[in-house]
């Protein structure tokens, strides 16, 4: 039996437990939790700091650090958002549809968990928790896969959730950190079909096509973010530079960040050195068309098919002019991971055009892309991002963790 195998028949003997448990117990269970994470801030620390220091042994990014590193103030916002989970619905067992058939029969079409999750992610241990928590709210036993990175903090976050819930009356192997991270593992999980029900990989979009062409079980696709932001040519371009700075350099490591500029040719000449002065503050590098490289002058280098293809996680931008709004979305259609996409305009026809044509989960007019997140969005933490179009779409938060079961009630009925 394989390592991976064991792990699915723990979380498979688990699953009913957490799928039939009340919400009174679950929310009990995530409030062991948020206490549990904030009693051991400086175990979590310790082994976060391990972590740290092999990524700078190995020159991981600056950025990507950032995406490592756990404070005391960063745990705190991870109980926190533990905590909000509490006090959201729980999905389970809502009934969404049915009634009475003419021959008697009743039926009812219920929410019910997705069963067994597996979660596959990179160097972002605050995905450990969201993972489990969701899961766990939502009722559902969940396999976490992180990446080697963030092996440390990994298991020391999954040890101390293992033992919250298992305190709070719920069995431990409810949730499960693979502490395995050799590639043939991670294989062995993406082929978990007797045991799991889904995989969501979350990270880059290497990773999550990875897991799309090598996996047998149902996979949701999330994360991949090339995101743009259009500046039209009635933009207010004081507007424009804020939403754009903000959803290029507030966060760049995330998959809401913008990687591509596209600027309308009539105000391309007054708004992008404004812009490029701003991203001076950042140091941002800019990926230029030719015509972006007329008006900026030298330092702008020439952008290809790559960097408009390319999901940067970093200050680093890729530029267009274009004639108009029709070829923006051209732009975005070709490029866009489907993800958040943006236009700043005072025009109520582009904004209502840009909306309509755009195919992507989340589409903004006058707002950073940096919005589209669970908890901005009213979900509480979520799983990920889903940039596909079945099941679920968008911010995945508890509700899109479950499916439906229809109860049908009779007094003999026969066909």
């Amino acid at each position: 039996m394989s390592y991976t195998e064991e792990l699915g028949i723990r979380a498979k003997a688990a699953e009913t437990a957490v799928s039939t448990a009340s919400t009174l117990v679950k929310n009990n269970a995530l409030a062991a939790v948020a206490k549990a994470l904030r009693s051991n801030k400086e175990l979590i620390i310790a082994e976060n700091a391990k972590d740290i220091a092999a990524a700078k042994e190995n020159n991981m990014s600056a950025s990507l650090q950032d995406r490592l590193l756990l404070t005391e103030q960063r745990i705190e916002d991870i109980a926190e958002s533990v905590e909000e989970l509490i006090a959201l619905n729980d999905p389970v067992g809502e009934i969404v549809g049915g009634g009475s058939r003419p021959n008697g029969i009743r039926i009812m079409k219920t929410r019910v968990p997705l069963g067994v999750i597996g979660i596959i992610y990179e160097s972002r241990p605050n995905v450990t928790v969201d993972g489990a928590t969701l899961c766990l709210k939502s009722g559902n036993a969940v396999i976490l896969k992180g990446g080697k990175e963030a092996i440390n903090s990994n298991v020391c976050l999954g040890k101390i959730m293992r033992k919250a819930v298992s305190e709070a009356g719920l069995p431990e192997d409810i949730i499960q950190v693979v502490e395995n991270t050799s590639r043939e593992t991670t294989t062995e999980l993406m082929r978990l079909n007797k045991y799991l029900d889904v995989l969501i990989p979350r990270g880059s979009g290497k990773l999550i096509q990875a897991v799309v062409q090598n996996a047998t079980v149902p996979v949701i696709e999330t994360g991949a973010g090339n995101c743009h932001v259009f500046v039209d040519a009635s933009a207010d371009p004081d507007m424009a530079v804020n939403i754009t700075d903000n959803a290029k350099t507030q966060r760049p490591s995330v998959c809401n960040a913008i990687e591509n500029l596209l600027v309308h040719k009539d105000i391309a000449e007054k708004f992008l050195p404004m812009m490029a002065e701003r991203f001076k503050e950042h140091n941002v590098r800019i990926y230029g068309c030719d015509r972006t490289r007329e008006i900026l002058g030298d330092g702008i280098e020439k952008a290809t098919e790559v960097e408009y293809e390319t999901e940067f996680l970093d200050y680093t931008i890729a530029v267009k002019v274009v004639e108009d709004v029709k070829e923006a979305v051209e732009h975005i259609r070709k490029y866009s991971t489907k993800h958040s996409e943006c236009i700043v305009t005072k025009s109520l026809e582009n904004a209502e055009y840009f909306q309509r044509c755009v195919d992507a989960a989340a589409v903004y007019v006058n707002a950073s892309t940096r919005f589209t997140d669970g908890n901005v969005f009213g979900l509480g933490a979520e799983i990920g991002i889903s940039t596909q179009k079945l099941h679920a779409r968008g911010p995945m938060g508890l509700t899109e963790l479950t499916t439906v079961k229809y109860l049908i009630n009779g007094n003999g009925q026969i066909r």
